[in-house]
């Protein structure tokens, strides 16, 4: 059973970094969407499986977070975003997808040797999830610096705070009052953004930050 229990975990946790890559690879905004909404499910399996193997119940309602807001309730959010925004089309990058994919490669390649080097001493359980959780944390980071659009840049953000999640989860989680906090702090960050995004296209007719360094340009 220890052992099943040990392959589970990291089989998700390798499972969630393979969706970031998804994410990465994606040139739609409706499959980037999906793409997500699977990334949470999957983060909601990890953590719901790290609440059985460490017997925390309260990881469970972290688990049922995960894939309520953001595996349902975030997406179909943002898909009204880019339905009413009129912005359904190729996501747009700041350098081809394949350099980008090379760097996430890289990336992924760096945290694992890293985070395996600096946890030697720590539980065998935590040890690669962390370091899996960096790599998507990184992974959410370089996506939110290669996009252009908006909506794509908020999905960066949230798949980055998936990866923290993973983290807490994997270090035998966090308090259930921050994690509550965090979804909350996660839910009206994303409204605001949306009221943001709509003022941005009112304003500049476009939701692709190039456009608003242009007019600041143009200002000058």
């Amino acid at each position: 059973m220890p052992g099943i229990a040990f392959d589970t975990a990291h089989l998700l946790s390798g499972g969630l970094l393979l969706v970031s890559f998804m994410m990465i690879y994606q040139d739609r905004m409706f499959s980037l969407l999906r793409i997500f909404a699977l990334h949470a499910v999957v983060l909601s399996l990890s953590v719901a499986w790290q609440a059985y193997i460490q017997g925390a119940p309260h990881l469970y309602v972290t688990a049922a977070i995960a894939l309520i807001f953001k595996a349902i309730i975030i997406p179909s959010a943002l898909r009204r975003i880019v339905v009413q925004l009129g912005i359904h089309r190729e996501v747009e990058t700041v350098v081809g997808i394949g350099v980008t994919m090379l760097a996430g490669i890289g990336l992924s390649a760096l945290s694992i040797v890293l985070m395996l080097d600096v946890t030697q001493g720590a539980d065998p359980y935590a040890r690669e999830d962390l370091a899996f959780a960096l790599s998507v944390v990184l992974l959410g980071l370089l996506m939110m610096v290669t996009r252009r659009n908006a909506v794509s840049q908020i999905v960066g953000f949230m798949s980055l705070e998936n990866g923290m999640i993973l983290a807490a989860a994997g270090a035998k989680g966090m308090p259930l009052v921050v994690e509550i906090s965090v979804a909350f702090s996660v839910m009206v960050a994303f409204i605001v953004i949306g009221v943001f995004l709509f003022r941005i296209r009112e304003r500049f007719d476009s939701v692709d930050v190039s456009v608003m360094d242009q007019h600041r340009g143009d200002q000058r």
